[in-house]
């Protein structure tokens, strides 16, 4: 028997097969999907004990973890039967079905993961109680960032010139006050403002900024899906940005009209399927107009299923013309995910840093990108290491 039947066979059996064909990393990674939802011997996964019991549990993180793997290792069509099974054999189609018990579950970016990845099985009337979850999670981040990102980009105003004429929004209110006290009013204990000192605001033409964000929606980045989609909807309510957010797996689909409402956004996402990075760059270089005023941000695992060597020249181009170019392999609080290195370091190469991004840290880095900082420097300077 060929070692390719072997493999199959020990595929097919699982545990059970015991040391008929000893399996790659890639192999294992199937095996232990398929048997955390199949098992083996009527429908189990092996324990320590070799006997069977249930692979995935309830677990929100298992579960997505779970989506990703059987996404990276299964085609579309297989991915498909196995979430359908999953929600069938594992319990899932309670919390899917039941709006009371979704109702009562922790949200966290993990369980929204989950969620889009099982959007089109979602009945209607549990998709409302799934977008109120979404959205709960998606206020807690604008909560704890929007704030960061409007100080990232308040370069708008100029602090450097003064004017007795600003605009509200621009006035120094400590140094009008200062500047008006000797217009003090005893008996009516105010201060009398007859002259306001405030910051000019550079014309919109000069100050606007483009930031461009390509996000990978592949099963594996259901995380940086997440944030990016609350971090682009929180850069378009800002006048000095203009933001473009394209999503892409083998297709690329600009969702820029949906950063009005970031859990729209969301359900509009389709995770899952293929890579293919070149052609979603290649569409974000068409959306430069201003390549000095630019700041591409591509967010992917950089595992591309596309053509890499005319990736790299499309990021040459960009960067030469003057487009700043992040890659960050996660936009995510889950660590440095698994990445291509070899990809990784050539974009580095190029002039495009690579390494993974917490979102606590995303306004930090658009703010260095925005003025045309060393992105590299700042990421060293954080202890952040570039991909290699």
């Amino acid at each position: 028997m060929t070692d390719e039947r072997l493999r199959r066979w020990r595929l097919l059996l699982g545990g059970a097969a015991g040391e008929l064909s000893a399996l790659a990393e890639d192999d294992r990674r199937r095996d232990s999907a398929l048997t955390g939802l199949y098992g083996g011997g009527g429908g189990d996964a092996p324990d320590a004990d070799g006997k069977r019991s249930a692979g995935l549990g309830g677990s929100s993180p298992v579960l997505h973890r779970w989506l990703g793997d059987i996404r990276t290792y299964f085609p579309s069509s297989v991915v498909q039967v196995m979430q359908r099974d999953a929600v069938d054999r594992l319990g899932l189609r309670q919390l899917l079905l039941e709006p009371e018990l979704l109702s009562a579950v922790e949200p966290d970016v993990n369980l929204v993961g989950t969620l889009l990845s099982l959007s089109s099985a979602i009945p209607s009337r549990t998709r409302e109680t799934a977008r109120a979850v979404v959205r709960k999670v998606v206020e807690e981040i604008e909560r704890r960032l929007a704030d960061r990102l409007l100080a990232a980009v308040h370069g708008a105003i100029d602090h450097s010139k003064r004017t007795s004429r600003p605009r509200l929004a621009d006035v120094d209110w400590s140094r009008t006050i200062r500047a008006n006290l000797k217009h003090y009013q005893l008996e009516q204990r105010t201060v009398v403002v007859q002259t306001l000192v405030g910051n000019t605001r550079r014309s919109r033409s000069s100050a606007l900024k483009d930031v461009i964000l390509l996000v990978d929606q592949s099963g594996s980045m259901a995380e940086s899906v997440v944030y990016s989609a609350v971090m682009g909807a929180s850069l378009a309510s800002l006048k000095a940005v203009d933001t473009k957010l394209v999503v892409f797996d083998t297709e690329v689909v600009d969702l820029t009209e949906e950063l009005k409402d970031p859990v729209d956004l969301l359900f509009a996402t389709q995770l899952g399927g293929g890579t293919d990075i070149n052609r979603a760059v290649a569409y974000g270089q068409s959306l430069v107009r201003r390549p000095s005023d630019t700041v591409m941000v591509l967010i992917s695992d950089l595992y591309e299923g596309g053509v890499a060597r005319e990736l790299q020249r499309r990021v040459r181009e960009l960067v030469r013309s003057g487009v700043t170019v992040v890659v960050l392999l996660a936009l995510s609080d889950s660590g440095t995910p698994a990445y291509d290195h070899e990809l990784a370091a050539k974009l580095s190469d190029l002039g495009a840093p690579s390494f993974a991004c917490t979102p606590d840290r995303f306004p930090d880095l658009l703010a260095t990108a925005l003025r045309k900082e060393d992105v590299a420097a700042w990421a060293e300077r954080n202890d952040i290491p570039v991909g290699r």
